[in-house]
């Protein structure tokens, strides 16, 4: 008995110990390297590690793929080929202006699989701020700090009389000139994987504190030794060094723009005066404060660094794609017409993706950003035409849906002001009624869609079924801003009764979503297990619940709560079964919801990600709290396969920062978020107008996942909801938790969250 019970106070104490209280050091918890054991066909997130600063021009990886990867950096690798400047979102987008450097001893070796070193992890430091890793073949360290548009590396050689530093400005058209009485590189590289106009550069220059011992350029891989200034389709230069002692540091500073040289130079003062130390620190505070804006205490190791980590993919895209000129003002090159334009301007983000529950986490974290990315919004329409639904860095032609109507209403509605929202408005029209210059830009099939109610199945347009549900819900986003900001209800009227479009894909037979076609009869035949083809990267099962804004009207199509709770129920209990021939083989999401253990629940992408708070909406919140928190713990680790398919930009990273803090917006352009139960026993959320938002939940553990009672500033709530006004006037949330569901709470017909049925 005696052993029995020192057993049990070991546990206690080994859990007790493994909790973490308050932190201030924020950056330390952060792993950039969690998600980066992926490959093409099993996405384990899909990320790289991005050495930047929160909505940064430039991020810094090192670079472990070959030159034009999209997997730039596998944390399975052996050998480094450099340190890319990136401008990639993700790796099915690939990159655009990129250049690397890459410091080697001895015998110039130029080419990337020539100039490649051995490195190891248990010599590699990763953080948001900072890398630093050791090269084997060379003996030497190199070190990155970045800023917003510049950075500052730190080479470490030992003594020696041939440390070499190359410059890669890669294989698209590209353009290098030494100019060694000022131990300086500039040059350019045009390399891009699309959405960019035909006069797309990247200028860069590289500023040396030490002089060249010897130099030389390279152009499509022959050295030219005496050639200082070389242009073809893939240059180069290397410059050597005379290391005199052990330890001695070269110090390069890196700017770049896409303006001009010019502008590069003033983007290179970022760094100017600055020694790598103090880089290094400003952009940790940096980093501390962006991060320090969410503080939670109470968890597990593993839950902290996890939370940090997400918040830190949450934070680094739209990445800002404007530059400040010598006026202070900013200006951009926009990839729309190529011109050099005053005024903001933002890219590499998915709207398909991040509508979701980035964009409405700017709105509640970070609305001051999300004010300059709307300003930019205004510009990308003037200078496009059309309101980008996937920008790298212009238009792409991926993915579907007209989701900018939700980007922009959600912030109008969550109260973001101060730029030109009738412009976005008229932009939201536009989109909504017209076919655009491509099939991922205004509305494919839009004629049908606003003919038939649907776009049809047999015309030829590729996953109809999703762009119907995806356009009925924008529908309703521009209903909801067409109200706030006053339109004539006849004007709006046509957006609200289109938002019920979704009612015609429901097939009775199955209770599911079924394509249709343009006769009216349903598509046969049906298989609800069938990826793609009415459907985008999922099937039936996963956008049956895309009703975002109505789901007591999908309730009442399902035939009532019962049979639309036992329906979630079956998405959960159903096998992982799949028919991939749409495909012709099987594609990354299919294998990752195949191997979850969570049936046909699919978390690593983005279609069913709401789905888990859709019990709130019948009355059995309990249902929720279980599924989310299982979600938390098994399909999100602090380690490099630590996500559970593509992160996509931060859309499911801050999933998960928000079902940590207890709540989800299900609905965007609503503003509600839908109430789940929090991780930690305690979460402070600082918003941008001085007040606090403050989560307790003191006897939260890994038992202890169900809501028991929540109250409101002291105030005993039993809906299922929260209310974005109420947040932002400073609020305290009180969740009493326990290891039993309440089957009491959250059970009437007034505590489910918003539906556009309840409001006719």
């Amino acid at each position: 008995m005696k052993k029995l019970l020192l057993t049990a106070i070991l546990i206690s104490n080994i859990s007790f110990a493994q909790e973490v209280g308050k932190v201030t050091d924020f950056v330390e918890w952060v792993n950039p390297l969690i998600g980066t054991m992926s490959k093409p066909d099993m996405s384990n997130g899909n990320t790289y590690p991005a050495i930047a600063l929160p909505w940064g021009m430039n991020f810094w990886s090192p670079q472990t793929g070959k030159m034009g990867d999209g997997w730039m950096y596998s944390y399975t690798a052996e050998k480094m080929r450099g340190f890319k400047q990136t401008h990639q979102p993700s790796p099915w987008m690939n990159d655009y202006g990129q250049f690397s450097i890459m410091p080697t001893v001895g015998k110039v070796k130029f080419n990337e699989d020539e100039r490649a070193s051995y490195f190891s992890h248990k010599s590699e430091i990763a953080k948001s701020h900072y890398y630093s890793v050791y090269l084997a073949d060379y003996d030497m360290n190199t070190e990155i700090a970045p800023t917003e548009r510049a950075s500052i590396f730190r080479f470490t050689f030992k003594k020696t009389d041939s440390a070499n530093v190359v410059i890669d400005a890669f294989d698209k058209g590209s353009f290098v000139k030494i100019i060694p009485e000022e131990n300086k590189i500039i040059g350019y590289s045009t390399k891009n994987s699309g959405g960019v106009p035909a006069n797309f550069k990247n200028y860069f220059v590289i500023q040396f504190e030490k002089p060249f011992a010897s130099k030389a350029t390279f152009a499509n891989q022959i050295l030219q030794v005496n050639r200082d200034e070389i242009q073809d389709l893939h240059v180069g230069a290397v410059v050597s060094f005379k290391i005199e002692k052990d330890g001695e540091p070269i110090i390069a500073r890196i700017a770049s723009s896409f303006i001009s040289p010019e502008q590069a130079e003033l983007n290179l003062k970022e760094v100017i005066g600055k020694d790598f130390e103090t880089v290094k620190s400003e952009a940790k505070q940096k980093w501390n404060e962006t991060l320090g804006k969410v503080s939670v205490e109470g968890g597990t190791v593993d839950q902290m660094r996890t939370f940090y980590s997400c918040l830190y993919r949450s934070v680094l895209f739209p990445r800002s794609f404007y530059e400040i000129n010598a006026e202070g003002n900013p200006v951009h090159y926009s990839p729309y017409n190529g011109q050099v334009l005053p005024g903001y301007m933002f890219t590499d983000t998915g709207f398909w993706d991040t509508f979701r529950s980035l964009f409405p986490f700017l709105n509640l974290v970070y609305p001051e950003i999300n004010v300059k990315i709307q300003e930019g919004l205004v510009n990308s329409y003037r200078e496009g035409g059309w309101l980008p639904e996937w920008a790298s860095p212009g238009f792409r032609n991926i993915m579907v849906g007209n989701n900018s109507a939700s980007v922009v209403s959600d912030a109008y509605i969550k109260g973001l002001r101060g730029y030109e929202i009738e412009t976005l408005y008229q932009a939201l029209i536009k989109g909504a009624n017209n076919s655009g210059p491509m099939t991922a830009v205004g509305r494919a099939g839009v004629d049908y869609y606003k003919t038939l109610g649907y776009v049809p199945y047999d015309v030829k347009i590729n996953e109809n079924a999703a762009r119907t549900l995806e356009y009925a819900y924008d529908d309703f986003a521009i209903y909801q801003l067409g109200k706030a900001l006053g339109k004539p209800k006849k004007e709006t009227e046509i957006y609200r009764k289109r938002s019920l479009n979704y009612k015609n894909l429901f097939d009775k037979s199955s209770g599911l979503m079924r394509g249709k076609n343009k006769d009216g009869k349903f598509q046969s035949p049906f298989n609800p297990f069938k990826w793609g083809d009415a459907f985008t990267e999922g099937n039936s099962w996963h956008y049956t619940w895309s009703v975002f804004h109505d789901m007591k009207g999908l309730i009442g199509l399902m035939g009532g709560k019962e049979n639309f709770v036992k329906k979630l129920d079956s998405v959960f209990k159903l096998p992982p079964v799949f028919d991939d021939t749409y495909y012709g083989g099987v594609i990354h999401e299919i294998r990752e919801m195949q191997i979850a253990g969570m049936g046909q629940y699919a978390h690593g992408n983005q279609p069913i990600q709401h789905m888990p708070y859709l019990y709130n909406y019948a009355g059995q919140p309990w249902k929720t709290q279980y599924w989310t928190r299982e979600i938390m713990n098994r399909m999100y680790l602090p380690t490099p396969d630590g996500y559970c398919g593509d992160e996509d930009n931060g859309q499911t990273s801050a999933w998960y920062v928000f079902s940590a803090l207890g709540f989800y917006p299900v609905a965007p352009a609503t503003n509600q978020y839908v109430l789940g139960a929090p991780l930690f026993k305690k979460a402070t959320v600082n918003l941008s107008n001085g007040k606090t938002l403050e989560i307790n939940a003191p006897e939260n553990n890994s038992e202890n996942k169900y809501v028991e009672k929540a109250t409101l500033n002291g105030r005993e709530f039993f809906e299922n909801y929260l209310n974005h006004e109420d947040l932002m006037k400073g609020a305290t949330l009180e969740f009493e938790m326990t290891n039993k569901p309440n089957t009491r709470k959250g059970t009437k017909e007034n505590d489910a969250p918003y539906s556009l049925s309840d409001k006719n």
